[in-house]
Formats: structure tokens, sequence, C-alpha cells
């Protein structure tokens, strides 16, 4: 069986994981990098409290000793189910299985100006460009001198109250507290504000009120600036203009506000969910289309207590490529098809940091909800754990150590050719 997989997230690095060295199984992964990448830190690479290689770690190194699977670094364009093939966009590949999961991207909502503007943050890459262009603006900010001007450069808005959003506001209120002004004594730092815009009521909406409630606790205490039932209606690079017609001077604005599904050409239209997500049945299989599956965040599987599918985390990915791999190996040995399983979501809670000691974990078995030092080690060790490589763990643990000692880090470093311009950040 030629199982095809688009995609090197959680989901479709652990479904390759299973597959390998299986008898009966030729496996093709297929991703736009040639590394993993550990999401969930992503906002601390942004905050320079981590290196990009702590939490990426290239999949070729993974599968040195796989006899069965084989890495492509190239784009998913196009699928053609009838003629079992898929299009990337340097080839053609047939597939006896195609497995789609390719993840979600940022959403913009159609807004063009944003998307030109806003900085987000959704693969390794572009947490770098947010902690170019943060620093290269202090690098620059003593030259200055008209005071509006200057505040724009203090103001950093973080668009969307969802743990993204949440903890990068609070690793950034780390560093205006601890880092910058001993970088930087030219500048005050006392007139930085940080601004986390949510356009509902209260942050972290999908973890309980206790924990939302300690959540926006957490943030006033290190001083971020809450502005809920905010929306977003434009940004030109110098002012965020809310929906109600106020408007916020920033220089930074950086997008956590929504993501859809990287979705190729050769889905019928009826698949496609809210969210830009793919319907699948309870087998992980795309609707209609034999051989095609989706799981992880692109796959939008209704269920009686997840109408509108599943928890868009790292869990439910790997949930789903551990259950898809079983019913794989069930059907390359015959065997009959009703001994297949059905995808069942055991949710383990969820989990967001705010700084230092703080933290909020909602554990569903007890159903408890922790806050504070407790929570922050909790959430630290269960991050530790699903990181690969013992190196990069190693490395991790180490740099959040010396942090936490010294209230420092020394990862503020700027790569640039010298004598090229600076100021189109994002090309």
């Amino acid at each position: 069986m030629k199982v095809v997989i688009a995609g090197a997230g959680f989901g479709g690095l652990r479904l390759a994981r299973a597959l390998n060295n299986k008898p009966g199984f030729e496996v093709l992964l297929l991703d736009r990098f040639n590394y993993h990448q550990f999401q969930p830190l992503f906002y601390q690479v942004a905050t320079a409290g981590l290196d990009a290689s702590n939490i990426s770690f290239p999949l070729r190194k993974i599968f040195q000793k796989s006899r069965n699977v084989r890495i492509r670094l190239t784009e998913l364009k196009e699928i053609r189910p009838a003629e079992k093939k898929i299009i990337t966009h340097n080839e053609e590949i047939s597939y006896d299985v195609l497995v789609l999961a390719t993840g979600t991207d940022t959403n913009f909502f159609g807004n063009e100006k944003l998307a030109t503007h806003a900085f987000p943050m959704k693969s390794t890459v572009e947490a770098l460009q947010i902690r170019h262009r943060l620093l290269q603006l202090f690098e620059q900010a003593h030259r200055i001198t008209d005071p509006e001007e200057m505040q724009r450069v203090m103001n950093i808005v973080v668009v969307g109250g969802g743990p993204t959003g949440v903890e990068v506001s609070g690793a950034l209120a780390e560093m205006k507290k601890y880092v910058l002004p001993r970088d930087y004594p030219e500048l005050d730092f006392s007139k930085m504000n940080i601004y986390l815009l949510e356009g509902g009521s209260k942050p972290l909406a999908g973890m309980r009120e206790e924990s939302s409630r300690r959540s926006v606790n957490y943030l006033q205490k290190l001083g971020v600036q809450l502005l809920s039932n905010t929306l977003v209606k434009d940004y030109d690079g110098k002012d965020v203009e809310l929906s109600d017609g106020k408007k916020i001077a920033a220089a930074t604005v950086i997008w956590a506000a929504g993501i859809k599904g990287n979705i190729p050409n050769g889905i019928d239209k009826s698949l496609i969910a809210r969210g830009n997500r793919i319907k699948t049945d309870r087998f992980c299989q795309v609707l209609g289309l034999p051989d095609v599956y989706a799981i992880g965040d692109l796959a939008c599987m209704e269920t009686a207590q997840y109408p509108h599918g599943h928890p868009q985390v790292a869990p439910a990915a790997i949930q789903q490529a551990e259950l898809l791999a079983k019913n794989l190996r069930l059907l390359a040995g015959h065997k009959d098809r009703d001994r297949l399983r059905e995808f069942v979501y055991r949710d383990k809670g969820s989990m967001a940091t705010v700084g230092r000691n703080l933290a909020v974990v909602d554990m569903p078995k007890p159903r408890w909800s922790l806050g504070g030092f407790p929570a922050w080690l909790i959430w630290m060790g269960l991050h530790l754990m699903l990181i690969l490589g013992v190196k990069n763990r190693f490395f991790v643990f180490m740099n959040w150590l010396y942090n936490y000692v010294t209230y420092d880090q020394h990862l503020r470093l700027i790569f640039r050719e010298f004598g090229r311009e600076q100021e189109g950040l994002r090309g």
C-alpha cells in the first residue's frame, strides 16, 4: 500500500512514524519544510526566548533508519481522486491512500491590507520575522525625534485572545519589564504599551470560566492592556482602525485572530466546512472520496459532542493519526472492514501560559482548573515531553532555566546582509 501523507505537522508526522518499517507499506511524506515545527513555542522564538533550532527537528533525521518512509520537499497543489494521483509544484505522484494533513494558515478574512502589514505567526520563519521586526525597530528608535512616531514604535498590538495571543502578549510584557530597559537604556519603556485585542467578551474563551478569569488577572498584573469585544477593521502599517472607529497607533501588529485550512485544489466545495476544513466521516475519510483521508486541523468530523468538528489542537491530530494507522494496517492485511474503529476524541485538557509562574490548566478528569506556579510547571513539563529529540529538550530546558535564574536571554540577534535596507522586513 502506497501511502502519501501531505504535511509533516503533529498529525502527518505521527502517522508516518506509526507506519515506519511496517511491512506492506510504502510511505511518502511531503512538506514545504524539511523539518517538523513545534508550533506551541513559536511565540518564544518571536520574543527571543528560544532559538528556532530548539523547536525544529529535521525530518530526514527522524527517518534515517527507515526502510519504507521517504521525504519530499514540495508543496501539494492539486489532488485528482479519479486518477488516484496528486500534483505538486514539480511532479505528479500516484497513491493508493492519500492523507491530507496540511494543517492551517493565518486567516485575515479577506482583508488584503491586514495581510500585507500585520505579522502572522504560523511558522518558524514568521516567528523569526516578528523577532527581527521588534529588535530592528528598537535599534532605530533612538533616531526618532517625533513624539507621535516614537509612541507608534512603542505600541505593540496583538490581535486574538486565544492561547497564542495571550502567550505572546505575556512574553512581550516580560521583555518590557526585565530585558528591554537594560538593552536600550536610552529609551523610555514606561511609555511602551502592549494591547491585546479580543473580539469576544473574554480571552481564552475555549477554556473554563475560572481559567479565563485568571488569565485576565495575570495579563493585568503584567501590564497588558486587554480590550475585549474589540474587532479590528483595518491596518495600514501605522494605525490600527477598530470597528468602533477608534484608532491605535502601532508600528507592529501580531495577528493571532484566525486560522483557515490549507485545502488543495481538487476538493469539491460541498466538502468544505466552516473555517475552510474538509468534511470527513468517523474513520477520517473525506466524504465521498475513497482512499482519501484528512486529519488534524484540516479535518472537520462532525459528532454529537463536536458538531462543528474537533478542537484544532495537537492532541486531536495525534489521536486521529494513531487511529488511522491502525485502520490502514487492518486494510493492508485485508481484514474485514467491520473491524475498523471509529474515531473518539479523548480530551486531555487545555492550557496556556501567561508569564513567569503564571499559567492556567484545565484538566478533564478530575475536573480541575489550576493556576499560577503549579499550572506553570505542568505546562513546561508537558511541552518538554512533546518536543522531538533529546538534544532539543535539553536545550529548551537549559534556556528556560537560564532565563528563570537571570531574567534574561542572549538570543536577541539580528542576522542580515551588511548594507541591505531593512525597512521591508517581511520581504
